[in-house]
């Protein structure tokens, strides 16, 4: 069995930039496409990034497209999520996931593996 652990979350201000870490055991090079999603209280899990085995391609969600960059070490077994200008509407618990085949998904439902979170808070 698959297990996925975030860590990085913290309070920032509105502004300031986070980057997130998503370690795997066994190592992340064992999933063709990690992901990154977002769940804010009372709301549904929503997609953040994705990112193939290669580190080739890439998806984003509509909100986090220029602010937010997704980046895999295969070797160092960590999957990180570089998040820049963070506004307060992107405080959430954030997710990291892991898929077992080549396409690139969007769809919370497509993966096979989830870590228990890393809370981001922005406030001022």
């Amino acid at each position: 069995q698959a297990q996925l652990a975030e860590s990085g979350g913290r309070l920032v201000k509105p502004g300031e930039s986070l980057r997130l870490s998503c370690e795997a055991s066994p190592g992340i090079y064992n999933f063709y496409v990690m992901g990154w999603f977002l769940q804010a209280p009372v709301m549904v899990r929503e997609f953040v990034a994705a990112i193939s085995w290669g580190g080739g391609s890439t998806d984003y969600g509509e909100t986090v497209k220029g602010r937010f960059s997704i980046r895999r070490d295969n070797t160092k077994e960590a999957v990180h999520l570089q998040m820049i200008d963070l506004k307060p509407e992107d405080s959430a618990t954030y997710y990291c996931a892991a898929r077992g085949t080549y396409s690139l998904s969007r769809s919370r439902k497509d993966y096979d593996y989830w870590g228990q979170g890393t809370k981001v808070t922005v406030s001022s």
